[in-house]
């Protein structure tokens, strides 16, 4: 459900034509990119990432009492909502839909943005893990966790999810998202008694998505410590793993299809035409094929791109795995301009009908009288520009962490013209990127 339109001002709200913003944005990749190739060193990949250590904290944030406190806040979060899921009526101001489409896809993307892995601190299912390793006598897994499926098992739940919020007819209902959470708790709470720590990390698709996200905090742990860092030099110590492509490409093209399903053009293709009144189903068909087919094509078009990057003895199959982090502030950027308006006024109303779940003048939690702050909402035009600097600026920071992987992975003789093919893939995901955004 979507209490109010994720995007807020289009094309016309900005203060210059979208061709021009196009043509800035891809301006600014282009210099971005001669700047790096003319002054970062071969060897730069190489250097030591310098950390500050934050011992104050540490030792709170390190403490058991710490991590339960987190845990207990997750469950109590999750008590509420499956009370308002069950006994709260069916109505569309039930705080179930704010809490779910909101504050879970929405707010925990931006938090993990600021503080690293929120969801993995607050996740319930993990708080239910706990108490079952506990029972069980072992944090030991049944079966371990095969490496070669890596993160493809999120791709499911993330596609799952969007499906839901974005297709399904009767989103606005409590059915269908209580069953949707239903299902989602139960595979993984199953799944953590399988497998262990590492399903959660691969298989959760909030989790997934929030420690994806969270590399661009400037939080992160080393060697057990906690440090303050570069966002970039985090994002440049992730990991790759099979199915990060997929699950990258998925938040990408979701947004993409969230911004562009609600267009003109996309209406007049799919209930304009005669095929909706002769095929009742026709439109839910075609919004299934754009939910999965944006993906698909962003992703076969980014694996093209940094295929035909390689050069010398590089593998071109193992391009798009060891650049695929590059695609984090991208999607971030996105994230940004495409949800911002609608978290910053939609939290707001969640946390006023949630101290009032039944309807009864009941106010639980004091929100029920807040007044609902809309100030980032009254300038459409500046709303329009911070967009675009959202996308520009991630798609910058990607070429950044592009260009720093590419030193460590491309011959030395080839740093610069090996990358060509991928700047041109950047290119065409700012252009399509802005397009798609502002096409409402």
């Amino acid at each position: 459900m979507q209490l109010f339109a994720h995007g807020f001002g289009g094309v016309k709200d900005l203060p210059i034509p979208l061709w021009l913003a196009i043509t800035a944005a891809v301006g600014a990749l282009v210099v971005s990119f001669v700047v790096l190739a003319l002054t970062t060193r071969p060897d730069s990949a190489a250097r030591p990432v310098r950390d500050r250590s934050v011992p104050l904290p540490r030792r709170i944030v390190d403490s058991t009492g710490w991590v339960v406190a987190w845990r207990v806040v997750g469950v109590l979060i999750a008590a509420y909502t499956a009370y308002v899921a069950i006994w709260s009526p069916d109505l569309a101001t039930n705080p179930l839909f704010g809490i779910f489409y909101v504050l879970m896809w929405v707010g925990v993307v931006f938090a993990s943005l600021l503080f690293g892995e929120v969801w993995k601190a607050i996740s319930p299912v993990r708080a239910v893990a706990e108490v079952l390793y506990t029972a069980r006598g072992t944090r030991e897994p049944l079966l371990r966790y095969p490496e070669r499926l890596g993160m493809w098992p999120a791709t499911l739940g993330l596609l799952a999810f969007t499906w839901l919020e974005l297709v399904h007819p009767d989103n606005d209902f409590q059915s269908p998202v209580r069953t949707w959470l239903t299902v989602y708790v139960a595979v993984m709470i199953v799944g953590g008694q399988i497998w262990g720590d590492t399903f959660y990390e691969n298989c959760d698709p909030f989790e997934v998505y929030s420690s994806l996200m969270a590399r661009l905090s400037p939080w992160a742990r080393v060697d057990g410590r906690l440090v303050l860092r570069r966002p970039l030099a985090n994002l440049d110590a992730t990991p790759t793993k099979p199915g990060q492509v997929a699950v990258l490409a998925i938040l990408f093209g979701t947004i993409a299809y969230d911004a562009f399903h609600e267009s003109v053009p996309w209406f007049r293709f799919t209930q304009a035409s005669g095929w909706s009144n002769a095929h009742p189903g026709w439109v839910i068909w075609v919004n299934d094929a754009g939910l999965i087919g944006f993906p698909l094509v962003i992703g076969l078009f980014y694996m093209v791109g940094t295929m035909c990057t390689g050069v010398g003895d590089v593998r071109r199959r193992d391009l798009p795995a060891a650049l695929a982090p590059s695609l984090i502030p991208i999607v971030a950027g996105y994230v940004v301009a495409h949800y911002l308006s609608y978290f910053w006024l939609s939290s707001q109303l969640t946390l006023q009908m949630a101290s009032d779940p039944n309807h009864t003048g009941a106010d639980w939690f004091g929100t029920s009288d807040m007044s609902i702050n809309t100030w980032l909402l009254r300038d459409a035009t500046f709303l329009a520009v911070l967009k675009v600097l959202a996308v520009v600026i991630g798609h910058i920071l990607g070429v950044i962490s592009a260009h720093k992987r590419a030193l460590r992975v491309l011959p030395r003789e080839h740093v610069v013209t090996g990358q060509l093919p991928l700047l041109v893939t950047m290119i065409g995901l700012t252009g399509g990127g802005l397009y798609l955004l502002f096409s409402t």
